[in-house]
């Protein structure tokens, strides 16, 4: 039992569907999109460098340590001895920065020093020329 509808028109004949079929479109979009991703090489972003072959030779002459500490209260020792001042501390850097092979400079920071004498020590290490220096006793800083 079916039941025919018509479309208001006074004859029997159905109304003719004029849009366009887009799903066969969509496909052939589809597939070839699939084959231009596939066919385009992939490429490698890749910086050619010339790296040394096997192990550096040794230094001839090992270069001298240089221990700086810093105290929670901001005063700083070389070896040991207190540094004064500023100026003290840029004529040491300066001595270091004139040696043919410069001192390695180990900067330990006590765990409560303030933070701007740390930077002040680095940013007159990096003023006066002195190019070796690194941060010393990170481990009291892990939790």
């Amino acid at each position: 039992m079916g039941m025919n509808v018509s479309s208001g028109k006074s004859g029997g004949e159905p109304e003719v569907m004029v849009d366009i079929n887009t799903t066969p479109l969509i496909d052939v979009m589809l597939v070839l999109l699939i084959m231009l991703i596939i066919t385009i090489p992939i490429q490698m972003h890749a910086v050619k460098m010339n790296l040394p072959v096997g192990n550096p030779p040794p230094p001839p002459v090992q270069p001298e340590v240089v221990q700086i500490d810093i105290d929670f209260d901001g005063a700083m020792t070389w070896n040991g001895t207190p540094i004064p001042g500023q100026a003290a501390l840029e004529a040491k850097f300066a001595q270091v920065a004139a040696e043919p092979v410069q001192a390695e400079i180990h900067l330990r920071p006590n765990k409560l020093a303030p933070y701007k004498d740390v930077a002040l020590v680095m940013a007159t290490a990096q003023r006066e020329g002195a190019t070796k220096i690194g941060l010393i006793g990170n481990e009291q800083y892990m939790q």
